[in-house]
């Protein structure tokens, strides 16, 4: 499948910026599955500063905003051809060993509750692949899925507790549970191109584990299934905020506000 992602970030200062300096992963990888076939990024009010790769593998783009503006933009247009591999990525590669996946984060730290609900898995510990997919359909039954309830920073024990939360807080819940199992666990940001709509107010966000003999395999537990070929990968870590699309920071502006609109949808030839 060819998919068509259309992607803007607008950030609006109540005053003019005095400094500010942004960290940008928007550009999806080229993995199994998945080929970028182009991808641009057109940025007002900001200018890149330099682009690398980070530990994750993950394109990564530092951009400064520019001294007085008021408005930041940031546009992401891209086909990405797509193939169904049932969730499977593939062996591991990077800089990061599988073994540094197995270590909790303070978003992903393991509560009682978390440790409970890894416990009341029916599915047997040698199969790998049935207590994942058992895991993921868990935390959907205590984790109800629910806008404006959570924020970037809200963890899995808050999550879990609350009742409450979205992709990113089913994806961290997920993972905790999984390390806490001994099981290698990472966050991924992306897109999904929804059967209801095109325009969408966010990026997607699952979660991956490392299976000995098949290597990382993803479950979107907000969904109830592994990601098929209307997911496009971009970016990858140990938590949201080693994948987050965008981190940064301004000085001077007072009040921001935050503006996203996302299209995803599949390539035609008239595009």
């Amino acid at each position: 499948m060819q998919l068509s992602v259309t992607h803007t970030t607008e950030y609006e200062y109540a005053d003019p910026a005095a400094y500010g300096l942004l960290r940008i992963r928007l550009k999806p990888k080229p993995t199994h599955g998945q080929e970028i076939q182009r991808w641009s990024m057109e940025l007002e009010g900001a200018k890149v500063e330099t682009e690398y790769e980070d530990q994750h593998n993950n394109a990564v783009v530092l951009a400064s905003v520019e001294p007085g503006t008021q408005l930041v933009r940031i546009t992401c247009r891209g086909t990405v051809k797509t193939s169904d591999k049932a969730g499977v990525v593939g062996e591991h590669a990077g800089h990061m060993p599988v073994w540094a996946f197995e270590k909790q984060t303070e978003l992903t730290r393991a509560s009682a509750q978390i440790r409970q609900l890894a416990a009341s898995l029916n599915s047997d510990p040698a199969n790998l692949l049935d207590t994942l997919h058992e895991l993921s359909a868990r935390i959907l039954e205590v984790v109800s899925y629910q806008t404006g309830q959570t924020d970037p920073d809200t963890t899995a024990a808050d999550a879990v507790a609350a009742g409450k939360g979205v992709c990113q807080d089913h994806a961290h819940i997920f993972i905790s549970a999984a390390r806490h199992l001994g099981i290698p666990a990472r966050y991924v940001s992306g897109y999904l191109m929804m059967d209801d709509r095109i325009e969408q107010e966010a990026s997607h966000a699952w979660a991956e584990a490392h299976i000995p003999h098949i290597g990382w395999v993803g479950f979107d537990i907000s969904n109830g299934i592994s990601p098929d070929e209307r997911y496009v990968r971009v970016a990858t870590g140990c938590d949201y905020r080693d994948a987050a699309p965008i981190i940064g920071i301004a000085h001077g502006t007072g009040e921001s506000a935050l503006n996203v609109r996302l299209s995803v949808e599949q390539h035609s030839a008239a595009q």
